[in-house]
């Protein structure tokens, strides 16, 4: 009768056994300790980081959800680390979609190699990261049959094969410089402005999609995307992207716990949200800081009211204002017998869509504006410009 002895466990097992279960300093410097000290550790340390990534995943993380969180809740050596590990575990994944693979393509494009200076602070800097990742709760699973698309075509390349994807309009890349005048403008009135003729040409785009995916071969179906609303103003912020989503036919749920909404529509729509959110954020900041600087110098140094106030304001103001610039490109029963039908089934889906991913939701209000000027102000950053109103759609 033959027995055998249990392996000892590796060096990285020991290390995580110390560091990754219990949260003290004590724990997290032992860890790092018996790293540091066996070099031979570094191949099984990496594989088993590229292991998390693919846990993250398995719950619903996306590689631009994880590099988001830990830029929020650690520092930038870490979202080096994180960063290079999901581009190394990328050719070892399943197939994605087109918006995963555009994540990796940011990632990889911004990605800069770890400073890993000396070994104990690298491995104390893995260890906290794979503490964050091995915590990672479940989310919703954004559009799981979005993995079966092939990408969208690029302009100008060529197509092996008949394909259903269609080239990026041609209005996209107008919205994008109105945006870009927007943001680079030092005067607030034509930001607005520009800000407002960029949302008519979106709700335009949005209803000319509707009638293309109409006709399509196969129906078109609402996807899901995440966008980060970060700290600090996250309230009013969050609310600047549901007033964004609601104008441009789409839907936005805050996770406030873990700094991003879940925005619900049909893809050129989440893209049109995504473009004009992140433009307006600029371009609140922008105004913010000029008045605050107003406000200082005439002796005023409650910074953070005011700012809450103004963001508060702001959010308010451009909601109504986009939402009255889209309702001029929505046509009327009067206008169109066949596009009202298809708008309202595409309303319908992306509701159906958002219900499937969260059957309960709860409803969050702004807390209570307490300064006046910072209202004010922000009111008047919002509405100092009068929204332009196009004409309608040809034969609309």
């Amino acid at each position: 009768m033959t027995s055998s002895t249990p392996h000892p466990p590796g060096t990285v097992e020991e290390a995580f056994k110390a560091a990754l279960y219990a949260d003290t300093d004590t724990a997290l410097d032992t860890g790092a300790s018996l790293l540091a000290a066996d070099p031979t550790a570094d191949t099984e340390l990496a594989r088993r980081g590229e292991e998390f990534v693919a846990s993250a995943w398995r719950r619903g993380w996306q590689p631009a959800d994880v590099v988001r969180l830990v830029r929020r809740e650690l520092d930038e050596a870490h979202v080096r680390v994180v960063s290079a590990l999901i581009l190394t575990q990328a050719p070892n994944d399943r197939a994605r979609g087109a918006r995963w693979t555009a994540q990796l393509t940011d990632l990889s494009a911004a990605e800069a190699p770890p400073a890993r200076g000396d070994r104990f602070t690298h491995a104390t800097t893995t260890l906290e990261l794979y503490r964050l990742l091995l915590r990672l709760p479940t989310l919703e699973p954004l559009d799981p049959v979005d993995d079966q698309r092939p990408p969208k075509a690029k302009a100008g390349s060529k197509a092996g094969s008949k394909s259903d994807a269609r080239p990026e309009s041609r209005v996209l890349p107008r919205i994008r410089a109105l945006l870009a005048k927007a943001e680079a403008t030092g005067f607030p009135e034509e930001a607005e402005a520009l800000s407002a003729k960029a949302q008519e040409l979106m709700a335009r785009h949005s209803i000319d999609e509707a009638l293309l995916a109409a006709g399509a071969p196969s129906p078109d179906a609402p996807r899901a995307c995440r966008l980060g609303v970060d700290a600090p103003y996250e309230e009013s912020k969050a609310a600047l992207l549901h007033a964004v989503a609601e104008a441009n036919r789409c839907r936005a749920v805050w996770n406030e716990a873990l700094g991003f909404s879940t925005v619900v529509g049909f893809d050129p729509d989440l893209e049109t949200v995504e473009l004009l959110y992140t433009s307006l954020l600029v371009q609140a900041t922008t105004a913010m800081t000029k008045a605050e600087a107003v406000q200082r110098a005439a002796g005023r140094k409650r910074t953070k009211t005011f700012r809450q106030s103004f963001m508060a304001a702001y959010a308010h103001n451009m909601g109504e204002r986009l939402t009255a610039t889209a309702a001029a490109q929505t046509p009327t029963p009067g206008d169109s017998e066949s596009l009202l039908p298809i708008l309202a089934t595409r309303d319908v889906a992306v509701t159906a869509h958002l219900t499937h991913l969260f059957p309960t939701t709860t409803t969050t209000r702004l807390r209570a504006i307490t300064d006046e000027a910072g209202w004010e102000e922000g009111t008047a950053a919002a509405t100092r410009a009068r929204v332009h109103r196009g004409p309608r759609l040809p034969g609309v």
